[in-house]
């Protein structure tokens, strides 16, 4: 009845007396006060796309300038004297305006003015952008005692001038970054050629060289002509397809094979109540959402002067992938006051906001503490609901369409879509322990792709929260990549940890100041046809799940702080020792995939390294020798890193191969023309896909002062059948962690093993430079 009486804000009845008029006054109140935040937040957002249109300059400098210039005219108007920083152009005006003085001379200034300083304007900003095209500075020698250039020296003088006065928002410095470049098709067919070398014989290798040999002076031309064509036109040549037929055309189920997940700082555990934590965590998420609609967000820059493309953090929130029956679609909703939150297999609308204003802790934890008291049991059909989105995207399409098109059951699938992130309430408890590292195996999985059911997989994020107040989250890749996620996960345990904390019995920080909207249940009609294709895909996803070999493994023996000291990129290090570990456990090299990131260029997103090169081989080769000296192994070892930096440079620069070699088959599949080259290369399976999980995007979670915010980090499940997905973070000096995924079903792989091959490796490493170091 309250649900009922809360629908209607007003109601009329005429009789012979007149007309009656009754309206919920409160009801009125919120929806006056929802429209009055919603012009606020339009009229907030124009402002801000003015102030980052005009960046580097700022609004402050063109009042500055307006006035500067109708001051000096009206001084020499009135004594007859001064400069004319116009050289007679505001005279010149002044012959074509017909207004009086002194209007015509502050109409004439203001024109001048605005004319000298939108030139100015639109130098700064050009230049700008042709500085960011300049990319020698990736390529410098970096750490102690390091020599710059004088052309690195001079471009960081010239890029500190332009942006030292203006205070940068999110989105400033969009206009600035210049469009991801596109490589000639002799450079990438050399790198192709050089990435491979280590993985052919010598008769297959040759093979390869035809095949390269007749494309580049064939078909090759006309489709790289097309492509730079492209390259002209878009922003960047690579993201909407990449986007479009990497992620939104694939039909097979999205959990596991795309989704990823993170997880919490293992070693703090601020409280075991599982309402406060979810509070806490989501009140920060929509302090962060506040943030990025506001543009106050500081953006991320590279080596503290060269700014990261900032795009995918507008679709973090609000957001939906929609399935289609040829392809999906990320729909976007531009505000949003509710989360939903699933909990014992039901789905519940809660209100975040109240009269304009975003609910604090202590009353978003009684809202969830609302939910968790709810007994009701769960439609039928609907505990196992979110396998929808877990199974193949063709017939959770086609049910979209034929069950959820009209009534009760688009108005809550509506309400799931248009929610600002999805809240999953767990009923099991995870922990961690030293003494059994299979707990945070099963932490992983139940992050990755927990039973199948109960995630929303479609949305943009989902909030996990076990019964014992451990979090994690698992994300949709189509809309962003994993370091936006990482950057706002960072910022939620920062607040939760440092600026909200808890009470000393457990619950949240604040009080109940206002009358709650409480949570309400979404309904559904799930009929008997409608409950055999949930059943379907939640067998599919079940099928997946129970696949899935995940192991996660902490390394403490050491960090980065002793692969620094031996002079060596921490990440090439880790690399290296993943190429040791997997030919140790496969017996053979292997095609690997290591993602970079082109955010350098505007709308970049990703690119291929390959680390199986000739010098990590070579390496890996001289470790398994036992005839090769140390002393050898040691340079091989550096020659490799060196190699293997230089591979990560040049793809974050754009002359990376693999996106390049995608777009050409792209377009020859447009042009439909047959490519034996390209069919083959884009047909290779990636047997080892890693990536490095980044750390430290906020100040907050500094690990020197806070050493146990370490995050276990995250990953994601394998790229191929008898293949390894491993993702790593270097989480402080002397940490690292490892999440290795794999398939039970191939013969092949084992993560444990994997992970134990990983252990060696570092040890042996390890104990190749300290053998050095005694002599």
């Amino acid at each position: 009845m309250a649900e009922a009486h809360s629908a209607v804000a007003f109601s009329f009845a005429i009789t012979h007396e007149g007309v009656h008029v009754n309206y919920d006054r409160e009801v009125l109140h919120v929806i006056w006060h929802s429209g009055v935040r919603s012009w606020r937040r339009n009229l907030r957002r124009f402002v801000n796309n003015v102030r980052c249109g005009v960046f580097p300059a700022s609004l402050s400098s063109l009042a500055l300038t307006v006035g500067g210039y109708n001051a000096m005219y009206l001084t020499r108007d009135t004594y007859n004297h001064g400069v004319d920083l116009s050289f007679g152009f505001i005279d010149l005006l002044k012959k074509h305006v017909k207004l009086e003085e002194p209007a015509k001379g502050v109409v004439c200034c203001t024109v001048s003015a605005f004319a000298v300083w939108f030139g100015a304007f639109m130098f700064m900003k050009y230049s700008l952008r042709i500085l960011y095209v300049y990319k020698g500075w990736m390529y410098e020698e970096r750490g102690r005692g390091r020599k710059l250039s004088i052309s690195t020296k001079l471009w960081i003088l010239a890029v500190k001038l332009l942006t030292h006065f203006t205070r940068p928002m999110l989105y400033s410095y969009q206009g600035s970054l210049p469009r991801l470049p596109l490589p000639a098709l002799k450079d990438t067919m050399s790198r192709y050629l050089r990435s491979v070398r280590p993985l052919m014989d010598d008769e297959n290798y040759t093979r390869m060289e035809g095949l390269v040999k007749d494309f580049q002076k064939g078909i090759g031309k006309k489709l790289q002509r097309y492509l730079l064509l492209k390259s002209w036109w878009s922003a960047n040549y690579v993201t909407d397809w990449w986007e479009e037929f990497v992620y939104l055309r694939g039909r097979s189920p999205i959990m596991v094979n795309s989704n990823f997940y993170g997880t919490d700082a293992i070693l703090l555990h601020p409280t075991h109540l599982q309402s406060a934590r979810a509070a806490n965590v989501t009140h920060a998420a929509f302090l962060f959402r506040r943030l990025v609609d506001n543009q106050q967000l500081q953006p991320i820059m590279a080596q503290g002067l060269v700014p990261l493309c900032s795009y995918q953090y507008e679709r973090t929130f609000n957001t939906t992938r929609i399935p289609g029956i040829q392809t999906d679609k990320i729909v976007h909703f531009s505000d949003s006051t509710h989360i939903v939150v699933y909990h014992a297999g039901r789905f519940f609308k809660m209100p975040c906001y109240y009269k304009g204003q975003l609910l604090n802790p202590m009353e978003l934890q009684m809202q969830f503490e609302h939910i968790l008291a709810d007994e009701s049991v769960p439609d039928k059909g609907e505990a196992n609901l979110g396998a929808l989105t877990a199974g193949e995207r063709k017939p959770w399409a086609e049910a979209r369409n034929k069950f959820f098109n009209k009534g009760i059951n688009y108005a809550s699938l509506e309400t799931i879509e248009k929610a600002a992130f999805v809240v999953v309430l767990e009923e099991d408890e995870y922990d961690y322990s030293p003494d059994d590292p299979t707990q945070l195996d099963r932490f992983g999985r139940a992050m990755l792709h927990g039973k199948g059911y109960d995630r929303w997989y479609d949305k943009s994020f989902n909030v996990i929260v076990m019964r014992n107040g451990r979090i994690g989250f698992n994300g949709e890749h189509s809309w962003a990549d994993a370091p936006i996620m990482g950057h706002m996960w960072e910022y939620i345990m920062g607040e939760d940890f440092f600026e909200f904390g808890y009470k000393e019995d457990g619950n949240c920080n604040g009080e109940v100041t206002c009358n709650l909207p409480l949570p309400t249940r979404l309904k559904w009609e799930l009929n008997q046809e409608c409950q055999i294709a949930i059943d379907t895909s939640f067998r599919v996803a079940e099928a997946l799940l129970n696949d899935v070999d995940l192991r996660l493994y902490m390394h403490t023996a050491y960090g980065k702080g002793f692969m620094k000291s031996c002079r060596l990129s921490p990440d090439a290090y880790v690399q290296m020792a993943l190429q040791l570990a997997y030919y140790r456990d496969a017996g053979k090299f292997n095609l690997t995939y290591e993602a970079s990131m082109t955010r350098l260029f505007r709308e970049g997103r990703t690119e291929t390294v390959r680390p199986c090169t000739i010098e990590s081989s070579a390496w890996v080769k001289a470790m398994e020798n036992k005839s090769v000296s140390n002393e050898e192994r040691a340079k091989l070892l550096q020659i490799a890193c060196g190699q293997h930096q230089k591979g990560y440079q040049d793809a974050m620069c754009g002359m990376g191969i693999d996106r390049h070699l995608f777009c050409l088959y792209v377009i020859s599949k447009y042009l439909e023309v047959d490519s034996p080259f390209l069919n083959e290369v884009l047909s290779e399976p990636w047997r080892l896909s890693t990536s490095q999980t980044p750390h430290g995007q906020t100040s907050k979670m500094d690990l020197s002062k806070n050493p146990k915010c370490i995050s276990a980090g995250g990953g994601f499940g394998p790229v191929a059948d008898d293949g390894y997905g491993v993702s790593y973070i270097i989480a402080g000096e002397d940490t690292l962690f490892f999440h290795v995924s794999s398939k039970k079903s191939s013969p092949v792989t084992d993560s444990k093993s994997f992970a134990r091959q990983i252990e060696r490796a570092l040890s042996d490493m390890r104990n190749l430079f300290q053998s050095l170091a005694k002599k």
